[in-house]
């Protein structure tokens, strides 16, 4: 009687079942893919799920030594050494017309690569492995138009890129702290730079949710002695507070005396703030009033976690005003209850929608939770958990932030912003509409954010599979404040390959012809006096998730076995 045999999974001339997947698919700080069963086409079926950061497992040596010796009679997955770097791409069609020899080609190249996995993962069992403790790093300068040396041969070798730090407080360009009145008693702050570049392209940042404008002043600083750079502060965040109490308390009532120290609590809204609710619908016509009546002419969009779905949901409504969006760790939803343009019915059975002032209802509740989120310590302990190197002095940050929990008005706003609906579009209609519209857009995620997961940024990859994306190591929500030297030198490159329509490669590549699968380069730059160096992973326009998990187990073998020399 035959038996059933088990489809199985090919990684670097390893074969892997369901049952040892989840050992060695390590994605990231947090989460991985598991595999749990295959489609009718033999493609894997996997789901996330929660992983410790403290260590890594592997299937027992032995086990994966036998099944190397078995022969795996399903189509070979494509293989392509673009400058000099195997990766596994995605199985061919059957009917792909590979020759004989071709055929063996990639098979001799997969077992010489699983071999090499193998050696590795018996490495980390003695802790010693000749072919990784040797030092092969190549270094090259980039400044101005120096192009970028060939990448090393070898897997394991990881080609270094030195680029500029940030400049020293006499070199920066001047920041200018500013108000536009967007609306009558609704100012709008924001900071600028470089106002003298009046032939550069327009660059706008948008902040995430907590912060403002200041969160963007290393980029101001570094970025304004090429661009015209500005960061704005949405509506109910940062410096762009009522300057007046938008729905005041009548003392009369008999109110707490706690309820006389916040804005909005009180019963009838004052006539400019009768339709006031802080959401991404706000947020979105803020952008576009912004640029049409501040910049007055299309911008380069930089947005960072909330900042990224403004900054996609602004282009895909005003693509004539975007000339491309960079999405650093961008959240990929925002707004818990529906929207009423889209849900009418449902969302007249809510009993509020954000409008100030807050209900009766809720006022107690807000005082108690804002109480608990602008605590001091609860700051301090989210600041540790989105900068993934804890030893980068968050100070300033903490500061400004300490500053706008004690504007009166922030817990209305906050509130606001937490009952506030949905926005009309979600983040993968606004993503599909970019698309259609041909708005360019560049991924850049910090790969050690446990809020934003990397595998947000591989979804948005997956639909829009010929944009650049770039994985940086360590970072983590925050990738702009936390590596701006690396943020600021991507986005450089970024945009001068836009503005030379492709003539200029796109950063860490070596030709303007876009790579299919992956390269890593580990970019070193000067900060503070000493030498730091971060992983950077450009992944091509045929990165699947068999490429994801491929490469994610050869970086933090790499990273381990460096930790054990």
């Amino acid at each position: 009687m035959r038996t059933k045999r088990k489809r199985r999974s090919f990684l670097g001339g390893t074969l892997l079942t369901p049952k040892n997947a989840r050992l060695v698919f390590h994605l990231g700080a947090s989460c991985a893919p598991y595999v749990h069963g295959w489609t009718s086409r033999g493609l894997p079926v996997m789901e996330l799920v929660p992983l410790s950061r403290s260590s890594i497992s592997a299937p027992p040596i032995n086990r994966l030594q036998r099944r190397n010796n078995l022969k795996w009679k399903q189509s070979q997955p494509s293989v392509s050494r673009k400058a000099g770097i195997p990766c596994a791409g995605a199985k061919p069609p059957r009917n792909s017309g590979l020759s004989s020899q071709e055929s063996k080609r990639i098979e001799n190249l997969y077992q010489k690569e699983g071999r090499r996995l193998l050696r590795l993962l018996e490495g980390l069992r003695s802790r010693a492995s000749p072919e990784v403790c040797g030092e092969h790093h190549k270094y090259f300068a980039i400044n101005g138009d120096v192009g970028l040396a060939n990448i090393p041969k070898k897997v394991d070798e990881v080609a270094r890129v030195i680029i500029p730090g940030l400049p020293d407080d006499s070199g920066g360009s001047p920041i200018s702290s500013c108000y536009w009145e967007w609306k009558p008693k609704i100012s709008v702050h924001y900071e600028k730079s470089g106002s003298r570049n009046v032939d550069a392209p327009a660059v706008l940042f948008l902040p995430g949710f907590g912060v403002g404008s200041f969160h963007y002043e290393k980029q101001l600083e570094d970025l304004g002695r090429d661009y015209r750079v500005w960061a704005l502060d949405f509506l109910g965040q940062g410096k762009s507070l009522p300057s007046e109490d938008p729905a005041p308390v009548d003392n009369r009532e008999g109110d707490s005396e706690d309820n006389d120290a916040l804005w909005g609590f009180g019963e009838e809204p004052k006539p400019w703030a009768r339709e006031l609710v802080y959401s991404i619908d706000l947020w979105r016509e803020q952008v576009q009033h912004f640029v049409e009546q501040v910049i007055g002419e299309p911008v380069y969009v930089v947005g960072n976690s909330l900042g990224g779905f403004v900054a996609l949901y602004f282009a895909a409504c005003n693509p004539q005003l975007v000339r491309g969006v960079a999405l650093l760790n961008a959240t990929p939803f925002w707004g818990f209850l529906p929207n009423p343009i889209r849900s009418p019915r449902l969302s007249k059975f809510l009993p509020w929608s954000g409008t100030l002032p807050l209900p009766s209802n809720v006022r107690r509740l807000t005082q108690l939770v804002w109480e608990k989120i602008s605590d001091p310590s609860s700051i301090q302990e989210v600041l540790k958990q989105v900068y993934a190197d804890h030893s980068i002095n968050v100070d300033k940050v903490f500061s400004h932030i300490i500053e706008i929990t004690q504007h009166p008005a922030a817990a209305a706003s906050f509130a606001s912003i937490m009952f506030a609906p949905r926005g009309q579009l979600s983040f993968q209609e606004a993503l599909s509409r970019c698309q259609v519209e041909g708005v360019p857009i560049c991924l850049m995620y910090g790969r050690e954010d446990p809020w934003v997961r990397p595998i947000w940024g591989f979804q948005v990859k997956r639909q829009l599979p010929e944009v650049p994306y770039y994985e940086i190591s360590p970072a983590g929500h925050c990738p702009h404040d936390e590596v701006p030297e690396v943020i600021n030198f991507l986005l450089r490159g970024w945009i001068k390959n836009l503005e030379s329509q492709g003539s200029v490669s796109l950063p860490l590549l070596e030709e303007p012809d876009y790579v299919q699968y992956e390269i890593l380069k580990e970019l070193e730059y000067v900060k503070e006096g000493s030498h730091k160096s971060i992983k950077v992973r450009f992944l091509g326009s045929n990165f699947s998730f068999w490429n994801l998990i491929i490469s994610s187990l050869k970086l933090r073998l790499a990273s381990l076995m460096a930790s054990f020399r």
